[in-house]
């Protein structure tokens, strides 16, 4: 059964950085692709970053692009996210989740971590 993780949610002013973990285990993840969203209140859940397992490849949204990174560590099995320049409007609960690479949908979830910006 997979498991996912969160952690190195707070709060933080404008300007600052924040890096979020995710703790992957219950399988080997070479053939999935990992990724964190947000959901911010009374707004859809958006997608923010994805990394590839096996080859590290990542693509990043155009609202976060230059200022987060993901990131993956393999001997330990956690990803991350670097967030560089945080905005007010980047306060939100932060999921990561995972799906394998020939599936459209991600299917495993976090429980998520609540990040608050404060300008």
């Amino acid at each position: 059964q997979v498991q996912l993780v969160e952690s190195g949610g707070g709060l933080v002013q404008a300007g600052g950085s924040l890096r979020l973990s995710c703790a992957a285990s219950g399988r080997t993840f070479t053939s999935f692709l990992l990724a964190w969203f947000r959901q911010a209140p009374g707004k859809e859940r958006e997608f923010v970053a994805d990394i590839r397992w096996n080859s590290g490849v990542t693509h990043h949204s155009n609202s976060v692009k230059g200022r987060f990174t993901i990131s993956r560590d393999n001997a330990k099995n956690t990803v991350y996210l670097q967030m560089n320049s945080l905005k007010p409007e980047d306060t939100a609960v932060y999921y990561c989740a995972a799906r394998q690479i020939y599936v459209s949908e991600y299917n495993y979830w976090g429980q998520g971590t609540q990040v608050t910006v404060s300008s």
